[in-house]
């Protein structure tokens, strides 16, 4: 019996071995081919794919659409698994996957029709544009037919990948204009809860269009609005005040985390010099654009080369699933983005018509148009959902808002929102040109930054502005009289600024400019400027730049933005206050002696920034008493990004009667505050305060989509969980997963000066050298040339029956 179980165990060892050794296998094979020669359909004439020690390529065609083909074999080769994610979420389609665990993600993509628009937009293009579209899916599919397995992705879920589709690369398109616009409208939703209870003083005084923070281009910061009177607005002697209700007091609060429910990091900067303000004469460019951080980064560092006079040569990143540089230099003119947080997307509160099933228009009723979508869900029946259209844009019906129905008139829903116009800029040569460009492109609309090699530099919109006239953008409203949207803006209609007397521009998602410029934009959401304004400033501490300085500004960490905060609750915890209470005086001794920087290390730092929230969320749901007794179940009313100049004026001025209830003083809001913030401390952790480091809570965890599926593997899935420096109101804007997509820093024309960093590496694939290559570049903030360096391999790509020397 001994002997049998023996042989059975080394049976089933020897089986497990010989899987382990094929997983392996299989593993490897899915692995890119980057030195040699492959003969491919598709190529016109011989191109080729030359990797640095990192993986950076430089690809060199003699056509664009060879180049097209040649970048999207790349892709392929080291991104399939990555785009395909891509195109399912935004289209709606990552259940035929999944299964049911992603249903619900499907239904809020697939609310926005985005593969039916896509074929629309494909349909419309420019003949030129679709057979670079196509060409490039060509490639991407030759890129994965390539591979001598299927990626590694796909064995672990169990499907075979499917082929890459012109169209799926406008998904891609659709998949950012997604993370950088309101796509259903709720900010207004949610500012219309406010909106509607609130007297007109009071509403604007809580929503002002600034700071004294503010570090606008165009303009300066708004005037500081007067304090609500007592016989405006008052707080006092509320009937069952929605807090108390809720619990409001100290140990009811201490559960809840002043570390909680912390939303993205807005943290895109560009900015550009002029020529005056470099050694070379020529403008200098700087661009790190802040998003979600996953594993691999969502671009894709390159080279793209044209031999010949009429030819291009450009670097920087490029965005897998497209076959553009989105960002970088093309030698004549640099360029950059920051999202521009303006308004493109509207809340219609809908009319009823008399006839069931219809909506009033100004033209009469009119019929919901229906759609059913049918979403594939592996491993169970395909789930019908249905979707009502009007003519401005699909009834949301997962919102309430006591009005009505609440439609969505989004630009990303209309059809001529999206073009490829971005490719233009390969072949500009000054910033007029790269500016007139920018204003015909078919992108979410960005802040657009440029620099050229003669040394002007500018900035203006990329992407369309919708016109709006008749109602109030900021809230939801009716166009059942008046249409909302009359068209689109005309390039001349779009506010630029090229060669300010300063000689330098600078956006950091913050209000950019003043008067009609604003009210062509539109207030989206934009960010409190305490990011910009330091920006501006190290920008103003300088005469002459160069690349290494520009770095030293995207990796400032140094915490002004607190630095009054930090002094208040000084002066909150003086020695009458702390007396001998051992943790109020350890906890403002360590406040005292605070690193002000969000450095890893600094626990007065996160110390402050808790201090903070838990100040501003106190007084905000104080103020929203009213709105909040108003209806009969709790709303979310926004809390506007410009919330810090009213409560800075209440802590300044201390009116009783804007206290929120449950306080008998302004110092007994702010040591409860402090009492909360410290009794969360010590029952969420056993060791002492001091060792409550910022790090411990901004700690990367930029993860590959699979491995919260697969923990055991997510040690060799994901990058290193390092304590990160960064937050929030600085230029270092960094959190757990969201952070600088890339960092670079160029003038045109002496590219071989540059800076660039990127997150995570160039492949997918956890064996391959390049799957981390650059990425604790990235997390120190050490310089890295912006070309790629020599290259170790080269990739000979030859059309069938082509024959090449090496």
């Amino acid at each position: 019996m001994n002997k049998l179980l023996k042989r059975m165990l080394l049976a089933a060892v020897a089986t497990l071995v010989v899987l382990v050794f094929v997983a392996f296998l299989l593993l490897r094979g899915s692995l890119p081919q980057i030195d040699g020669q492959l003969a491919l359909a598709g190529l016109e004439a011989p191109a080729t794919i030359e990797r640095d020690a990192a993986g950076i390529p430089v690809i060199t065609a003699n056509s664009r659409v060879d180049l097209a083909f040649a970048t999207g074999f790349a892709h392929g080769q080291d991104r399939f698994f990555q785009i395909d994610l891509i195109r399912r979420q935004a289209a709606g389609e990552l259940s035929e996957l999944f299964g049911e665990v992603t249903v619900q993600t499907d239904k809020q993509h697939r609310f926005h029709r985005f593969r039916a628009l896509a074929n629309q937009v494909l349909e419309h293009a420019l003949p030129s544009d679709r057979a670079l579209i196509e060409r490039y899916a060509e490639g991407v599919n030759a890129g994965l037919a390539s591979l001598a397995a299927r990626p590694f992705e796909y064995f672990v879920i169990g499907h075979k990948p499917e082929k890459w589709r012109a169209e799926d690369s406008i998904l891609v398109v659709y998949a950012m204009f997604m993370q950088l616009n309101d796509a259903r409208a709720r900010q207004d939703v949610r500012r219309g809860y406010a909106y509607r209870v609130l007297p007109t003083a009071v509403y604007d005084w809580l929503y002002p269009p600034g700071t004294s923070w503010d570090a606008p281009l165009m303009g300066g910061p708004p005037a500081q609005q007067a304090l609500p009177g007592e016989d405006e607005y008052s707080l006092r002697d509320l009937p069952d005040p929605i807090s108390a209700r809720a619990g409001h007091d100290t140990r009811q609060l201490a559960r809840r985390s002043p570390e909680q429910g912390r939303a993205p990091v807005p943290g895109s900067n560009s900015w550009a010099v002029s020529g005056a303000h470099t050694e070379s004469g020529r403008a200098m460019v700087s661009n790190d654009m802040h998003l979600g951080l996953s594993v691999p980064n969502i671009y894709y560092r390159a080279r793209f080369v044209i031999p010949g006079a009429r030819g291009i040569d450009l670097t920087g990143v490029s965005l897998p699933g497209t076959p553009f540089i989105v960002a970088g230099s093309n030698g004549h003119i640099a360029w950059g983005f920051t999202n521009s947080y303006g308004d493109y997307s509207d809340a219609i509160v809908l009319r009823p018509g008399k006839t069931p099933g219809t909506y009033r228009t100004p033209d009469g009723e009119r019929s919901f148009a229906v759609h059913t979508e049918s979403i594939a869900i592996d491993g169970a029946a395909p789930e019908a959902y249905e979707i009502r259209e009007t003519l401005w844009g699909p009834v949301d019906d997962t919102v309430s808002y006591p009005d009505g129905e609440i439609a969505v008139s989004w630009i990303a829903h209309f059809p001529t929102a999206v073009n490829l116009n971005l490719i233009k800029l390969e072949t500009a040569r000054t910033v007029a040109e790269a500016l007139d460009i920018a204003n015909t492109m078919g992108m979410p609309p960005q802040n657009f930054v440029t620099g050229d090699a003669d040394g002007n530099i500018g900035w203006t919109i990329a992407g369309k502005i919708p016109k709006k006239a008749h109602f109030n953008p900021m809230v939801p409203s009716d166009w059942s009289a008046q249409a909302g949207w009359t068209g689109w803006r005309e390039a001349d209609e779009y506010p630029r600024i090229i060669n300010p007397p300063g000689g330098r521009i600078w956006t950091a998602n913050a209000r950019v400019v003043d008067g009609k410029a604003l009210e062509i934009i539109g207030d989206g959401g934009y960010d409190l400027a305490a990011r910009a304004q330091q920006v501006r400033d190290d920008l103003l501490a300088k005469d002459i730049f160069s690349a290494i300085d520009m770095l030293a500004i995207q990796v400032d960490d140094r915490a002004l933005f607190l630095g009054r905060w930090r002094d208040l609750l000084l002066d909150v915890l003086d020695a009458d206050t702390v007396g001998d209470d051992a943790a109020l005086a350890e906890y403002r001794r360590l406040v005292e002696n605070w690193v002000p920087r969000a450095v890893a290390e600094s626990t007065g730092y996160r110390l402050v920034r808790a201090f903070r929230n838990e100040v501003r969320t106190r007084v905000w749901n104080g103020l929203m008493e009213p709105v909040q007794a108003h209806y009969e179940k709790p709303v979310d009313a926004l809390t506007s990004n410009q919330f810090e100049a009213p409560l800075w004026q209440l802590l300044e001025e201390r009116p009783v009667h804007l206290l929120a209830p449950g306080y008998t003083s302004w110092d007994a809001l702010l040591l409860e505050a402090i009492s909360s913030n410290l009794a969360w401390f010590a029952d969420n952790y056993d060791s002492p305060l001091a060792e409550r480091s910022w790090g411990e809570i901004n700690t990367a965890a930029i993860r590959h989509p699979l491995s919260s599926a697969l923990p055991w593997l997510s040690r060799w899935l994901d990058m290193p969980a390092v304590a990160l420096d960064g937050d929030a109101n600085m230029p270092r804007a960094q959190g757990p997963a969201f952070g600088a997509s890339e960092r670079f820093s160029v003038a045109p024309g002496n590219e071989e000066a540059g800076l660039m960093q990127m997150p995570t590496g160039q492949s997918g694939h956890p064996l391959s050298g390049f799957f981390k290559s650059g990425h604790d570049d990235w997390v120190q903030g050490r310089p890295r040339p912006f070309w790629p360096e020599k290259a170790e391999h080269r990739l000979s790509l030859l059309p069938i029956g082509g024959i090449m020397d090496n």
